[in-house]
């Protein structure tokens, strides 16, 4: 229960809201989305705050991991979902959080970096042939536990399932854009 609490307590810091306000560029909630992950910060105009939040919000989540496999051993699988949760899910901002892409990458990396690796690579691939962030969020998150299946893992792929299905749910809005076809692609201001 410990590990879950670290993890929850890890995963909701909302650094993407913490850089903008604390760099001037103002509340990310009124920005864009209002999203607090790194693709809404990018609307901002702020690339260095981006890429801040984006390697902030993939180290709270193998942080959550790590930790709770030196003071919790055994118990990461809990950290990990705290973790998620508590990006997702905050209390401090009334359980409305980030999408959960970035965080899951870190969880993944501390938990089968293999896995991470495949992640990663789906998430720029998609990203370079279709210039969508969600639907390359969505792909790599859904596709994260066949990686981790074929790399012979079948206890961590039930669990990026589950992660995957909630970055799925997360990004329902995004999904009934894209089908629409109006949603913004990485490079062009709008709202997404």
């Amino acid at each position: 229960m410990l590990a879950l609490l670290l993890g929850y307590l890890l995963g909701s810091i909302p650094f993407g809201l913490l850089l903008t306000r604390m760099f001037g560029a103002g509340d990310l909630r009124a920005i864009g989305s209002g999203n607090i992950g790194a693709t809404n910060v990018l609307r901002t105009g702020r690339k260095r705050l981006a890429a801040a939040t984006l390697l902030l919000d993939v180290a709270k989540g193998a942080a959550a991991v790590l930790l709770a496999q030196l003071l919790f051993p055994g118990q990461q699988g809990l950290a990990a979902v705290g973790a998620l949760f508590g990006h997702l899910y905050p209390v401090w901002l009334g359980f409305r959080g980030g999408k959960g892409v970035a965080t899951f990458l870190g969880i993944l990396a501390a938990l089968q970096w293999q896995a991470a690796v495949c992640y990663a690579v789906i998430w720029l691939l998609v990203l370079a042939l279709t210039r969508f962030s969600s639907l390359a969020g969505i792909s790599a998150a859904l596709l994260s536990p066949v990686c981790s299946a074929l790399l012979g893992r079948f206890d961590l792929a039930l669990l990026f399932l589950g992660f995957g299905l909630l970055v799925f749910w997360k990004h329902r809005g995004n999904v009934e854009r894209l089908l629409a076809g109006t949603e913004p692609r990485v490079g062009r201001s709008a709202d997404g």
